[in-house]
């Protein structure tokens, strides 16, 4: 990491008595608004689910990175890590890129099972809720 990229602040505290811990892995952006977005989704995920440990990192151009959330994930003690990518499309990134990513700390994190979730993308609620977007905004005044 370098100092260029623009650190999100999208930490709640995190439970220590989480077992599960979750992180939300969007692409990054130079302009830290990118992240306001991601950074909602965080918080309601956190709201809706108080049990888990969330993080949110981010490919490139921002931190925290995937091997950083992980870490903080595995100094509170959860036992499994789920990462969750947030995109739309399943691209050379989601195809390739992160399940290495996610083989690679999952090596540095023994007795802790980090796996891959479909990406956001994938999810046929995800696409409902776009289409209905797309819908109010077509009949916007």
């Amino acid at each position: 990491m370098t100092s260029s990229r623009p650190a999100i602040t999208n930490e709640a505290p995190v439970r220590v008595a989480a077992e599960v811990g979750v992180i939300l892995f969007a692409h990054g952006a130079r302009d830290a608004r990118w992240a306001e977005p991601f950074v909602r989704v965080a918080e309601k995920v956190r709201a809706a689910g108080p049990a888990l440990a969330v993080e949110l990192a981010f490919l490139e151009f921002m931190t925290p990175d995937l091997a950083t959330a992980a870490a903080r994930l595995a100094r509170v003690g959860v036992t499994r890590i789920r990462v969750v990518p947030l995109f739309l499309g399943r691209g050379g990134h989601v195809r390739e890129d992160l399940p290495r990513l996610v083989e690679s700390i999952a090596a540095t994190l023994p007795g802790i099972p980090v796996d891959l979730a479909l990406a956001a993308g994938d999810d046929e609620g995800v696409i409902e809720a776009l289409a209905r977007f797309c819908l109010s905004e077509a009949s916007a005044s």
